[in-house]
């Protein structure tokens, strides 16, 4: 597996750093508007615009996410007290099992789709997160106590969720923030502001191990690919998560989530739908 230079995608390879800094920082701000990394509208992007094999694409996807998260990681511990998260280490142990052998299996399954399968089954996850922030811009996001986070079955119930989390994450190159804190927030009744820092320790090594995976299948073969595209597109996730964490407190969370699921259905219907 590996992805053609920028040159052979016709993309000037002295415009694509440009190009990647200045898609990345508005995508990341936005996410971080409504407490995502933005690698689920990242996704459209490098397949659309920078014209990435949407396999490729998934895989670069991967390793800007996990600079956006780390960035982000170290950002809370700076400004927030993660001295509560102590008491959710168990269940969050338990969602990282789940997550990690999940993204591992979860790379080498999408690997052995055909490349118009593994499209529409991009193009169907993306519109599902679409939706979700739809919903979400009605519903109220209420901490819910279905399952005790403390105990023997919520660790269960974790890791099972857990599965699902890292297949999603892996498939679509993102943190998979969009499924842990819905999560965190209605099964297990976690404070919305702990479940986001949660969310962040629970998909680095998900993360990892993805990207581990797809290193294993040459996808980051392509010296280009860093240079041209992963190190410019991290360094402005980077800041555009800060800039979107920032004014995250004075932005309309349910407008934006309306707004940018919609685009999110619009985008990938014009960049994924023609496999469909």
């Amino acid at each position: 597996m590996g992805g053609a230079n920028a040159r052979d995608r016709g993309i000037s390879p002295r415009r694509a750093p440009v190009a990647a800094f200045a898609w990345s920082v508005p995508i990341a701000a936005l996410g971080g508007l409504i407490g995502l990394g933005g690698a689920e509208f990242r996704l459209p992007v490098l397949a659309g615009w920078f014209r990435y094999e949407a396999r490729q694409a998934v895989a670069l996807n991967l390793a800007v996410s996990l600079a956006t998260v780390v960035a982000a990681l170290i950002w809370r511990s700076l400004t927030l007290d993660l001295t509560p998260l102590g008491d959710y280490l168990p269940l969050a142990a338990a969602m990282i099992i789940g997550s990690v052998a999940a993204a591992w299996v979860g790379v080498g399954w999408a690997e052995q789709l055909s490349r118009a399968t593994f499209t529409r089954l991009v193009f169907a996850l993306l519109l599902m997160v679409g939706v979700l922030l739809l919903a979400e811009s009605v519903l109220p996001l209420q901490a819910g106590s279905l399952a005790e986070p403390d105990t023997a079955a919520g660790w269960v119930t974790g890791a099972a969720a857990g599965i699902g989390i890292g297949l999603f994450s892996s498939v679509l190159g993102v943190a998979g923030g969009e499924l842990i804190i819905p999560t965190l927030v209605y099964v297990f009744g976690v404070d919305i502001k702990l479940a986001g820092s949660a969310s962040l320790i629970i998909s680095v090594p998900t993360l990892l191990v993805g990207i581990g995976r797809f290193m294993r299948l040459q996808a980051y073969a392509a010296r280009g690919d860093v240079t041209l595209l992963i190190a410019p597109m991290a360094i402005g996730s980077v800041i555009g998560a800060g800039i979107g964490a920032a004014l995250a407190d004075i932005a309309p969370d349910k407008v934006l989530k309306a707004v940018l699921g919609v685009i999110l259905i619009a985008s990938a219907l014009k960049v994924f739908g023609r496999a469909n």
